[in-house]
Parts: structure tokens; C-alpha cells; sequence
């Protein structure tokens, strides 16, 4: 350990020796009165979504070297740490690069048919009935060098409140950390615990101990508000998370209101998961049968692992649906009424799934324009077929008479292919209608 890390840490550990004997409120005012940011990072440091094989390959060895060292879990033969959550389309890895190298990762997991992590072992039925969608943060690694200080950590928390909030769709962020680190979070970023017990083993982390939390996104804003308004600005961690603009961090460009952005090729499932590791062999039968789910383009199928009677008792829903998050509008046929406004959540060949605040008439043809990108619109007739009412919003179900070329050409895309590249490239011509 360096003499500088190594002073970092005597004086850590002596700051929250010294912190301990005060009750836990006074304790964490303490903590948010010294936390402390860089409103201006090195230009060297870059923080993005981990997308090429090469940054991949760099976050899964920082993974597994880290993950070593705190006893989490035993070497790999491959020098990585790979799970089958890193394969998922619902699978985001955000990655810090210092003058191009990777010196910090973190996953985000939406919630899936495999699921995430933490459900295993936590009761999550107190998140699930505030609604909205619910991502994991996992896989968090930082290089020894740059682990102190919030330097890297900071910035990847920002973006991760920015991804989540304005691209991922997600109102719910869960963690499982372990109990030595659960006061930061709960002190600085107002985390909740799910539970006051501790798991003593988790599996998942090769038997540390962990407690689970969590962070209600859409209230964020006004208990940072609360606490850091009116702070000098290094230690006002509302305007940093909710109003400053970070250079340092490249967020992905969407042509299309879609809200994930898988990177995971057939070429790069197959070098991950096959070739460098096990993960595929040692998956059970039940999430074998849910990958082919996900994953049932014939390209994929080639890299996947093989299914006992070649997949034969496989069920796929006959149109499958895609998750977006697109601004749009309902229009009675022949009214001078004002238009209903509409988020739409889901889409499939022949209906969509969207949120309003005003009532829709059910079994009435309506005029729906749905902005799908920045610059690709659809027109469609439509008519609501299901509606259900959460905390005063109404949630529809539509169906569409006759696809516009637009639409049809858009969901195409998302049936034929699993990475933006795919989507992008599959719509091109959309720019030219």
C-alpha cells in the first residue's frame, strides 16, 4: 500500500472510530457536513457505457481483482468476474477511464425474468408497492488508486442518477453492500434499509455479510434539497446531482425513445460467457430455458447453451413486448377536444401499454401520435382495451387498427435485433420518409 493511500486510510478508520459513540442522526449530519466533491474533474477522467469488447474484458478483471482482494470471492481462473446478469439485455455497465484506462465499473440490473441479485435474499414488498420499475446497482469496483476521495465514485453515482432518471425508465435503485460502507449511503445519499437485519452470508458475494437498501428516485430531489440547499458548492450534493452538468460524463445517444441500451453481440455473449468463462455451462436448466426467451434470434440461439429436446417445451408469448419510454398524445376522432397526453411504456406489433393522468373512453377508436425518436413520429388509430388506476395515474392498454410504416418498421427492428447498433441500423432509412 503507497504512503498516501495508506495516510487516506489510518485517518478513515480514525474519523469513524471517533464518530461512532454519537447517535446516528447527529453522526450522519457529521458525515453530510464533510462530504465533499470536485466540481471540476480531470478531463482525463471519462465515464461511459462499457460497450466495446476491450472495455467490457476491463471492467469484469477490475471486477475480479477488487472483488479478490475484499474476499468476495475466490480467484477465477479467467481473471474475471462474470455473472449471467452481465448477459442480459436489461443490463447496463457504466465504466471510469482514466487517459483510456478503466479504473472504475458498476452494473445497473433491471429487473428481468432472471431478475437481479438481491431479490434472493431480501424482502423487496415495500418497494414494489410504492410502484415504477426497479434496477440493481451491482459489480461496483473501484481501482485501489482512485478508491478515496469520491473521485471516481461521485461521478459514477451522477451518472447513475442521470441515466436512471432521464434513460433507464427506473423509479427504485437497490443495493446489497456491506454493513461496513451502508453508512455513506444512507448518511450522503439517503439511502433506505430494507430491512434492519444484516444477512450474515451472502452467496452472491462468496458469504459476506450484507444489508440490503434502497433509494426512491422520484423523491431524491427534495430530500437532497433539503438537506445540501444553500451548502458552498464542493459540498452541496443537490446541485450536483440534480442541477450541475458533468463534461466528464458521455451519455449514450438514442436515436429512439427506447430505455436500455444492450451492447451484448452473439459474438461478444459467446467470448464472455463460453469461451473466457464457465457461466453458461454452470447455469441451471430454468435460466438456460429463460436466455433462449430473451435471446431467441437464431444468432443468438448458436451461442447460447443447447436446452435439453432442443428446446421443444419453450413458450414465447406470441407478441412480445418491448420496453420504451415515449411522449405522446390520444385525439378523439372528429373533436375539438384537447388532446390527452401519454407516456408509452411498452410496445408490441399490434398495441402498446402507455400512462396517463386523464381518463381514456374504452372500446372508442382513437387518433395516437407517438413521438418515437428524436425525429421519427407515428400515427396510428387505436382503442383502449384495458385500464388499470396506480396512485392517479391510469394505466391503458391499446390496440392498433392498422400499423403506420413508421411503427412497423420501428418494432421490426426490436423483434430482429438486440443491440442500439441493431436498431439504428435496422431503421435508418426512417430519417429519409
Amino acid at each position: 500500500m503507497r504512503p498516501i493511500r495508506f495516510l487516506k486510510e489510518v485517518i478513515h478508520q480514525a474519523a469513524r472510530k471517533a464518530l461512532s459513540p454519537l447517535p446516528r442522526r447527529k453522526r450522519y449530519r457529521v458525515l453530510r457536513y464533510f462530504a465533499e466533491y470536485d466540481p471540476a474533474p480531470s478531463p482525463r477522467l471519462l465515464f461511459k457505457i462499457a460497450e466495446t469488447r476491450e472495455e467490457l474484458e476491463a471492467c469484469f478483471r477490475l471486477l475480479h481483482d477488487v472483488y479478490v482482494q475484499r474476499g468476495y470471492m475466490q480467484r477465477d481462473p479467467s481473471g474475471m468476474r462474470v455473472t449471467i446478469y452481465h448477459a442480459l439485455p436489461t443490463t447496463t455497465i457504466l465504466c471510469a477511464k482514466f487517459d483510456g484506462k478503466v479504473v472504475g465499473t458498476l452494473s445497473l440490473i433491471r429487473e428481468s425474468a432472471i431478475g437481479f441479485p438481491l431479490q434472493r435474499v431480501f424482502d423487496l414488498s415495500s418497494v414494489r408497492a410504492r410502484r415504477g420499475n426497479i434496477a440493481e446497482v451491482s459489480a461496483l469496483a473501484i481501482h485501489p488508486e482512485f478508491e478515496h476521495g469520491g473521485t471516481v465514485l461521485f461521478p459514477l453515482m451522477k451518472m447513475i442518477y442521470e441515466y436512471s432518471t432521464t434513460l433507464f425508465d427506473t423509479r427504485h435503485l437497490v443495493i446489497a453492500i456491506n454493513p461496513r460502507h451502508i453508512e455513506t449511503y444512507e448518511a450522503l445519499l439517503f439511502f433506505r434499509r430494507l430491512s434492519g437485519n444484516i444477512v450474515e452470508s451472502y452467496d452472491f458475494v462468496n458469504g459476506a455479510p450484507a444489508i440490503g437498501a434502497t433509494l426512491d428516485l422520484k423523491h431524491a430531489p427534495e430530500i437532497l434539497r433539503k438537506h445540501y440547499s444553500g451548502r458552498p458548492l464542493r459540498h452541496n450534493l443537490y446541485h450536483y446531482f440534480v442541477a450541475m452538468q458533468l463534461p466528464n460524463i458521455e451519455m449514450p445517444s438514442r436515436r429512439f425513445y427506447t430505455t436500455n441500451d444492450p451492447v451484448m453481440t452473439p459474438e461478444l455473449i459467446d467470448y464472455f460467457f463460453n469461451q473466457k468463462t464457465d457461466v453458461f455451462a454452470n447455469l441451471s436448466e430454468r435460466k438456460k430455458t429463460l436466455l433462449h426467451l430473451i435471446y431467441d434470434l437464431p444468432d443468438y440461439c448458436k451461442v447460447l447453451p443447447p436446452l435439453p429436446n432442443a428446446g421443444s417445451d419453450l413458450m414465447v408469448r406470441q407478441h412480445r413486448r418491448f420496453s420504451v419510454k415515449c411522449p405522446g398524445r390520444l385525439a378523439a376522432l372528429d373533436s375539438e377536444d384537447s388532446p390527452i397526453a401519454m407516456e408509452v411504456s411498452e410496445v408490441s406489433r399490434y398495441g402498446f401499454r402507455a400512462r396517463t393522468r386523464q381518463p381514456v373512453t374504452p372500446d372508442t377508436w382513437l387518433t395516437a401520435i407517438i413521438q418515437l425518436g428524436r425525429q421519427e413520429t407515428s400515427l396510428l388509430q387505436v382503442r383502449c382495451v384495458q385500464d388499470t388506476q396506480i396512485e392517479g395515474n391510469h394505466r391503458y392498454g391499446f390496440q392498433i387498427g392498422e400499423p403506420d410504416l413508421i411503427w412497423r418498421k420501428f418494432v421490426n427492428a426490436l423483434y430482429d435485433g438486440r443491440t442500439q447498433g441493431d436498431l439504428d441500423n435496422a431503421t435508418r432509412f426512417l430519417s429519409s420518409q
